[in-house]
């Protein structure tokens, strides 16, 4: 019997690509693929890329030219390039990278199986269509196998808002929404194999639509699956944060106490500039209705700084802001132009200056982090196991709040999920003890 294919995929950027590529390995194993960790021993290589940050097709093309001795070694590698990157770049890729067989874009990779064969008969495959039809209904099933504690599901794809840095809409498409019964199939068979814990993927995703009642809806009927114990979503835009999925944050057990909820910026003047069309005093309006309804929640934010036209002034406004809301978790980047977008044409922020507010403001984000986290010591929380820790005996999980927590807990396995006291907060951890009374 011939030994099976072996495939190679590394991943970019966020939660999603986390995902397409899990369905993309999916894909190619039912044409006889097994994955490798070692790109040595690849058969085929796929780079799924994402776009998001600051020279990411430059990096993608020095991450291609480190293969050229294993290409050199094994004629018949086939290598590939998936995602945002994929599509943004499109014919240039092959043109700049000729050792790529395939370019593949986000919303046609359930063509996969198709462009390798191409590829096989040493053609070059390029697929960056946006399909009418549903990528995921002509995916392969998932196979059966056992499944760690938790997974994600993308449920949203694509943005409708144009935002004036963001290259999403240009890469993703429009904004669609997978049916919800299709979605709690797929949620159905991903507790089946042991998932204990679903967090909802999409660019938007609280502009959820496949559900008749949103993205609460779709939240409250994945809660009555049996074995789902958990429930997060991200990521969203403050403008589809409405009243029933607020609601849904102070009366459904299931969904956690954890909302990212990006911002960018505190100043009304650079938000229309990026065309997010909410004011900071809307934003903290709406923190303080989420929070009415789930005192405990954990919120988490995304901050551009440095944006075309920024001032001293408006950069003062966002760090009032995060004053005034206080995260326990964020992310924060010095704005870098992406081709094609409307803020890309116009006069950037002096890189020293960017660069000095972006370690002011980092510096507030982290010290609210360590704040929120000491708080924690001396409270109960839930830890839902996922994998062993450093230490003999030791098991890691993440809490309510998605803190990673680290507990000696030589009895627990994957998937347990246990009462915990915790007794110290670490940089970017906590340390638990398990309550058996």
């Amino acid at each position: 019997m011939a030994e099976p294919k072996k495939l190679f995929i590394k991943t970019y950027g966020c939660q999603m690509n986390v995902y397409d590529s899990e369905r993309m390995a999916e894909a190619m194993g039912g044409e006889g693929y097994v994955q490798t960790a070692r790109v040595e021993d690849a058969d085929m290589i796929l780079l799924n890329t994402c776009h998001i940050r600051e020279k990411a097709a430059e990096k993608v093309y020095s991450e291609l030219g480190r293969f050229k001795p294993l290409k050199a070694e094994n004629p018949d590698l086939k290598i590939g390039v998936a995602g945002c990157v994929a599509q943004a770049e499109g014919e240039e890729i092959m043109r700049r990278q000729p050792l790529v067989d395939l370019v593949v874009g986000p919303q046609a990779y359930h063509r996969l199986p198709d462009l390798a064969a191409k590829a096989a008969t040493g053609a070059k495959a390029l697929d960056t269509d946006f399909p009418e039809e549903d990528k995921f209904e002509h995916l392969n099933a998932r196979p059966k196998a056992k499944r760690g504690p938790t997974a994600f599901l993308t449920v949203q794809e694509g943005c409708d808002k144009f935002c004036a840095f963001c290259v999403v809409p240009y890469t993703r498409g429009a904004e669609v929404s997978r049916p919800a019964a299709r979605v709690l199939s797929e949620a159905r068979d991903l507790v089946g194999r042991g998932v204990r814990e679903i967090t909802l993927l999409g660019q938007n995703v609280n502009a959820y639509h496949g559900h008749d009642k949103g993205l609460a809806g779709l939240i409250w009927a994945l809660a009555e699956i049996d074995g789902l114990e958990r429930i997060r979503f991200t990521t969203s835009h403050p403008n589809d944060m409405d009243d029933a999925l607020i609601d849904a944050h102070g009366t459904c057990e299931k969904l956690m106490p954890y909302l990212h909820l990006p911002v960018q910026s505190g100043s009304d003047r650079i938000l229309k500039a990026m065309n997010r069309k909410h004011t900071a005093e809307s934003y903290i309006r709406l923190i303080e209705r989420i929070r009415a309804a789930r005192p405990d929640l954990l919120l988490s934010g995304d901050f551009i700084v440095g944006f075309p036209g920024e001032t001293e002034q408006d950069f003062a406004d966002t760090m009032a802001l995060v004053e005034t809301v206080e995260y326990g978790q964020a992310y924060s980047f010095k704005y870098s132009a992406r081709p094609g977008t409307p803020a890309a044409e116009k006069q950037a922020v002096p890189t020293e200056v960017a660069d000095e507010r972006l370690q002011t403001l980092q510096a507030l984000l982290s010290r609210q982090q360590h704040d929120v986290q000491n708080r924690m010591v001396g409270r109960r929380a839930k830890v839902l196991f996922e994998k062993p820790g450093r230490l003999e005996g030791q098991m890691v999980g993440k809490s309510e709040h998605l803190h990673a927590v680290h507990v000696h807990a030589p009895e627990a396995e994957r998937g347990d999920l246990v009462s915990v006291e915790i007794v110290e907060s670490a940089a970017n951890s906590l340390a638990g003890r398990l309550i058996t009374s």
